[in-house]
């Protein structure tokens, strides 16, 4: 992940095709470790590609994919079909126990 957000870096700061020296100046500024390897088949693999029509795709696939949301409202919602009335009331107690916890003591601003 992180050979890519260094490649992206470069194309947003004007970089039309970065290259292997480009990415690893990039990770060496920060001091991360480099994987040749990875650099090289990043590199390969996005030559003379076009960032902003890769992310449009990646973009319109990511909106196909199931988010959580959606999946756990319908599962409380079928066992609250089911009979168990009392499960939305328990969850709800719950979710309130575990949000009183959250400030642990201090504040956003201590």
């Amino acid at each position: 992940m992180k050979y890519l957000a260094a490649y992206l870096l470069l194309t947003t700061g004007g970089k039309a095709n970065p290259s292997a020296e480009d990415v690893k100046n990039i990770l060496k500024s920060v001091g991360a470790e480099i994987d040749e390897e990875r650099v090289s088949s990043l590199i390969a693999a996005l030559a003379e590609k076009d960032i902003a029509q890769l992310l449009e795709e990646g973009k319109e696939k990511m909106s196909s994919v199931p988010t959580g949301g959606a999946g756990a409202a319908a599962a409380g919602g079928a066992a609250a079909a089911a009979g168990g009335a009392d499960a939305p009331a328990e969850q709800a107690k719950e979710e309130e126990k575990e949000e009183s916890d959250d400030d642990m003591g201090f504040g956003l601003f201590d």
